[in-house]
């Protein structure tokens, strides 16, 4: 049976860099999306599973430091490539405290790029894993399709906005993880400031309201950092 292709979220602003980059790491066979700025890369990682992120350090609207530690905020394992032409030693290891898995110094040989990143991938990934869009997730009692932007549950359907079913697919995909409020301010609204912070507070008591179906399921509230959706324990500890 073939694997299924591994999908790689690359952030670079050099055109000529990316082109090559992309061109190579596709004809190996991987899924490739590319942003050209910090701020387009979080964004893309909040709304797409990734198997890799290759992340050049000096990006313009948020540097690749910067987005590599609010990518671990939400997403502990997938592994973080960095590409630099600085070569200090104290960019190294603030890249390796973040949790880089690789640090790769320009210029480099493409084929030693492609190695280094087949050897991640296999350290990583010890069971293939569904590289394809996911659409449907289980949520405790309740099915969520954003195909059809519908929740399914026994009492029957709910059909959900726009903007509605992007909300909580972000938090089916980072699930009991807390995820800022400009985070999801600048996924979802693409913007932050005052009036989209009401606007967003107003999308999740209605989002709490879609859920209430399965009392198991909560959409919490951390204070002064973000929300957290997150399935309850429904088995009580054992003595």
């Amino acid at each position: 049976m073939k694997s299924p292709r591994r999908t790689i979220l690359l952030a670079e602003d050099d055109k000529n860099m990316s082109f090559m980059l992309r061109d190579n790491l596709e004809m190996a066979g991987y899924s490739v999306d590319v942003c050209s700025d910090g701020r387009s890369a979080l964004s893309y990682f909040l709304k797409t599973k990734y198997d890799l992120c290759v992340l050049d350090v000096m990006l313009p609207g948020k540097d690749g430091f910067t987005l590599a530690q609010e990518i671990r905020k939400l997403n502990l394992q997938v592994p973080i490539v960095f590409l630099t032409a600085k070569s200090m030693k104290e960019d190294r290891i603030q890249g390796f405290k973040i949790g880089a898995d690789d640090y790769i110094t320009k210029p480099f040989s493409i084929e030693e790029f492609l190695l280094r990143i087949e050897a991640i991938l296999k350290r990583v990934y010890t069971q293939p894993t569904k590289a394809d869009e996911q659409f449907v997730y289980s949520l405790g009692s309740l099915t969520c399709d954003f195909s059809s932007q519908q929740i399914i549950s026994g009492a029957g359907v709910q059909v959900l906005t726009n903007k509605e079913a992007k909300l909580l697919k972000l938090f089916c995909i980072h699930l009991n993880k807390v995820i800022d409020r400009d985070i999801i301010q600048k996924a979802i609204w693409e913007d932050e400031g005052y009036f989209v912070g009401r606007s967003m507070d107003v999308f999740i008591s209605r989002l709490r309201k879609l859920l209430k179906d399965d009392p198991q399921i909560a959409l919490t509230n951390i204070h002064g950092v973000g929300y957290k959706l997150e399935i309850k324990d429904t088995y009580p500890a054992t003595k």
